[in-house]
């Protein structure tokens, strides 16, 4: 049996922490319910029975998140990139988290709905803009920079010149 990683994220969410496990799971293909916590009484926040945290996992990562209350919010500092294996996979997971009030922003990065921001990108992206012919990397670089939602096609036709 695999040992279970001792790191993940804690996501701190004002009340939403359900829909949000929720919404993440209905979106992630690999995804699974590990456990919901709920209050075991009547809190100035809370009543009995809310749910104070979800344990979940997307695509082999485990997340909590937890009703902590208003006291913090989410930044693009912290954000949870996405490798996508096709433009279709791209699209569906940057409609999915853009729905219900999400923004998007530039080089493949949103806000969902709930603060959190996600890098939907090609999972051959970083081997792009890193490749040892500087020119190809810098053309990649210069295309993903001019985009919002990315595009496979146009960043490789970067990539390569055409």
């Amino acid at each position: 049996m695999a040992q279970p990683k001792r790191i993940h994220p804690f996501l701190w969410f004002d009340g939403q922490a359900g829909q949000a496990a929720d919404f993440y799971l209905g979106l992630f293909r690999n995804s699974r319910l590990l456990r919901t916590q709920r209050w075991a009484m009547d809190t100035p926040g809370a009543k009995k029975g809310d749910v104070l945290a979800v344990d979940f996992e997307l695509e082999g990562e485990r997340f909590t998140a937890l009703n902590g209350g208003p006291n913090f919010q989410f930044t693009p500092a912290v954000s949870f990139l996405v490798d996508c294996d096709d433009q279709a996979e791209i699209d569906r997971l940057w409609d999915g988290l853009l729905s219900g009030g999400g923004r998007p922003m530039q080089c493949g990065w949103l806000v969902d709905r709930f603060g959190v921001t996600w890098q939907v990108v090609p999972g051959v992206l970083r081997e792009w803009m890193m490749d040892p012919d500087e020119e190809k990397a810098r053309r990649t670089s210069l295309a993903m920079m001019a985009m919002v939602k990315l595009d496979i096609e146009a960043l490789r036709r970067a990539h390569d010149g055409d």
